[in-house]
């Protein structure tokens, strides 16, 4: 297997667990840690918006190559694995069946927020 589909791979299965992840954030079986950890990746992986924009070289990328799978790591760490299991497997369902990538509206709004807090707080300083 060469480099690129080594990449693809990992990228078809960072997306597997963002949609498993989405899947447990709806689970009413979700202890509270994980569904917050989960919600917060979900919210910013689905999000329209970067918290870091991508037309900036080399940092724009950070957040999506370290950030994102990172928070992925520790929320899937979080969850309880026959759970996990259960949603990774609705994901692999849904993506079989072409299912339409969710956004996350809450998502784009706090990064807007986080940005004008940003802006507020480097005009005041």
């Amino acid at each position: 297997m060469g480099w690129k589909d080594r990449i693809r791979s990992w990228a078809r299965s960072i997306k597997r667990e963002g949609i498993a992840l989405w899947f447990a954030v709806r689970d009413p079986r979700t202890p509270m840690l994980p569904k917050v950890l989960c919600a917060i990746v979900v919210a910013y992986a689905l999000s329209p918006i970067d918290l870091i924009p991508d037309f900036i070289p080399i940092l724009g990328f950070v957040d999506d190559a370290l950030l994102l799978p990172g928070l992925m790591w520790l929320a899937i760490k979080a969850m309880p694995q026959d759970l996990l299991t259960q949603c990774r497997q609705k994901a692999d369902d849904w993506m079989q069946n072409g299912g339409t990538r969710p956004k996350s509206l809450v998502g784009a709004v706090v990064i807007v927020l986080l940005w004008l807090g940003s802006l507020v707080l480097v005009w005041l300083c």
